[in-house]
């Protein structure tokens, strides 16, 4: 089976009418929960602008608090859970400091439960990679913004 291309489902997406576009929007949450979640930040992301952030950071806490980390190997299972957990909800998020604010809520809460602790390599990559996209992010951002930020990186470091 052939999938057609990003425009061309553009193109007929434009002949359809509001109740069609709805019906299939309602459709295509219905088979994944991510297609759920994006759909439901894009709509009351508008009205609430932190509550992306508040969400995420509500889930990798709790995820924090079940995580096993007394010991190096079940701290290192456990942070690479986490991580996947935490990068496919930035995929929800197209907004730069949004990222970072999460990525930094991770990075400060890796140390506050004691992971960097074991001296694991796996986990001490796993946490200079975030510092690491961390920094390419805030690159990005207005030179205000990164000043803002470069405080908090520097703490992690």
């Amino acid at each position: 089976m052939q999938i057609p291309s990003l425009a061309e489902i553009k193109r007929e997406l434009s002949y359809l009418n509001e109740k069609e576009l709805r019906e299939y929007i309602v459709d295509l949450s219905k088979f994944s929960r991510d297609n759920k979640a994006y759909l439901f930040f894009k709509l009351y992301g508008r009205d609430q602008p932190g509550l992306y952030v508040q969400m995420v950071q509500e889930d990798l806490e709790l995820e924090f608090q079940n995580a096993r980390g007394n010991h190096s190997y079940y701290a290192k299972k456990s942070a690479q859970k986490i991580r996947r957990k935490m990068n496919k909800l930035l995929k929800l998020s197209k907004e730069k400091t949004d990222q970072i604010e999460v990525l930094i809520f991770f990075c400060e809460r890796m140390k506050e439960y004691g992971f960097l602790k074991h001296g694991n390599l796996v986990i001490d990559n796993l946490y200079k990679t975030q510092v690491a996209k961390i920094q390419k992010l805030i690159a990005g951002l207005h030179e205000d913004l990164q000043f803002d930020y470069e405080g908090r990186v520097e703490e992690l470091e």
